[in-house]
């Protein structure tokens, strides 16, 4: 569920439907913006002084620049914002080209309420977790080789060495990993470092994929195969054939999908609908899931014949927790690359916050982290990166010990972080760190209580009740009235 309002930019063409859509947005606790064309869409989509547009509701047919022609001029600059595409015409050629130009979603007029906002919410959960910024991924599909990878902790290094040695190999591989850990940059990795280095890597998220366009989308299909086919449709596998398909949330395909790709992998040749015969093709594939798939297999969403065949070489992809060794150097690495693709002046970030960022449990992953390092880059004022520039993420962090602090010189511009997690993973007492924010705080204001009082928001004679409950002295925190 999206908490926050995010701005949503409704376009469509008829007054009617703008306000429909506008009222139910609003209703599900977004802000709304339209405009009545394409043309004034991108204008405003383009306008680096006005506010940061969240998600695109998009109306296909319009006079003017159409839907389909704005998706096509707005990729190269947003290639990462989330757009819905809404529209009475349902034909399955106009729903592929709309994905191509990187539409997110497809719903057909009229649309109910309750769909509409999931859609969006679905949209702004991806973007919020996966964090897929464009410099970054620039600089991924620039330099997809395995020196590339940033981080120098043993568990990297391990996997680095496992994906090296499929590289090697033309079989298939599965790559398990939480969202946002980089799957996709290892599949790029192999595939560079592989024989195949130089021909077509195509990704197709098939999660992403509506399912009745799924087989279409992956084995193509002839004019004239169904409804609304109007033309001819080369799929994924032939995109791809001489090079390597990489099918991330291989989960996520439906089971008549599955026996289908189980034999385009057996017979190394696809059968597009409404052709008459098959297509060879030559795929080195690689598959992805944030799923665990023997549970997948398990439960019977994956067959078990096609998970054979899927993880004939499995790796796992750490989750960052389980290399807080590289965070420091990942952002560092962000905040240049960020810096440069911005016209920033280069920063860098200061020992508390790199305590900070080490500690968090980046549930987001690297791409969370690279969300951050972005916001802070572009937001901040200073040559450094200061804790208070990661505000989405300082409420929540786990800090170092006291001690570990960078201080700058005096106690009004010092940052006190107080840990929550002990050293063993457990919780801390509630009255252990009570008591150190109050020390924290008779520090930082020179031992004046009734300052200190005030600051954390209570009386000055329960302020000295918990002195003395806690076991503190004013005398030895040299505090004054």
């Amino acid at each position: 569920m999206i908490h926050a309002p995010h701005l949503i930019l409704v376009v469509d063409d008829e007054p009617t439907q703008r306000h429909l859509l506008s009222g139910m947005i609003t209703r599900a606790g977004h802000r709304v913006e339209t405009a009545s064309d394409g043309q004034a869409a991108l204008t405003r989509l383009l306008d680096q002084d006005l506010p940061a547009v969240s998600c695109l509701v998009l109306d296909l047919q319009m006079p003017g620049l159409s839907g389909l022609e704005l998706l096509e001029k707005l990729k190269p600059h947003k290639p990462n914002l989330p757009v819905i595409v809404l529209t009475a015409h349902s034909g399955v050629t106009r729903i592929v080209q709309a994905m191509k130009a990187g539409a997110s979603d497809f719903l057909v007029k009229p649309a109910s309420a309750e769909r509409i906002r999931t859609a969006i919410d679905s949209a702004l959960s991806h973007v919020a977790m996966t964090g897929e910024l464009a410099p970054m991924r620039a600089t991924e599909q620039a330099h997809p080789g395995f020196d590339d990878l940033i981080g120098e902790s043993d568990t990297l290094k391990s996997v680095v060495r496992l994906a090296k040695k499929a590289a090697k190999t033309s079989i298939p591989v599965l790559i398990e990993g939480a969202s946002g850990v980089g799957k996709e940059m290892f599949a790029r990795a192999i595939h560079e470092s592989s024989d195949r280095a130089g021909k077509p890597f195509v990704a197709v998220n098939c999660g992403a994929i509506p399912e009745n366009l799924v087989e279409s989308i992956l084995f193509g299909h002839e004019k004239g195969a169904f409804t609304g086919a109007v033309e001819r449709h080369i799929g994924k596998f032939q995109d791809a054939s001489g090079g390597t398909l990489f099918l991330d949330e291989v989960g996520e395909l439906p089971h008549d999908i599955q026996v289908k790709l189980l034999r385009v992998l057996q017979e190394n040749e696809v059968d597009p609908i409404g052709g008459g015969q098959t297509v060879p093709v030559d795929i080195r594939l690689i598959s992805a899931t944030n799923r665990n798939m023997a549970d997948l297999v398990s439960k019977g969403i994956v067959r078990e014949d096609l998970f054979y065949r899927l993880n004939v070489f499995p790796l796992t992809i750490p989750s960052l927790k389980d290399r807080a060794d590289d965070i420091p150097q990942l952002a560092q690495h962000f905040a240049r690359i960020i810096a440069l693709t911005e016209g920033i002046e280069p920063k860098t970030l200061s020992k508390s916050a790199t305590i900070m960022l080490r500690r968090y449990p980046w549930p987001g992953n690297i791409r969370q982290l690279q969300n951050a390092v972005f916001r802070a880059v572009v937001m901040s004022d200073g040559p450094k990166l200061e804790v208070e520039d990661f505000p989405q993420i300082a409420p929540k962090h786990t800090a170092p010990p006291s001690g570990l602090v960078e201080t700058s010189g005096s106690h009004e511009d010092s940052t006190p972080c107080l840990p929550l997690i002990t050293e063993d993973g457990d919780f801390r007492t509630l009255a252990d760190i009570e008591a150190e924010a109050i020390e924290a705080a008779i520090q930082r204001y020179d031992g004046r209580l009734s300052e200190v009082a005030r600051r954390l928001g209570i009386g000055r004679s329960t302020l000295y009740r918990r002195l003395d409950e806690l076991g503190l002295s004013p005398k030895t925190k040299q505090a004054r009235v």
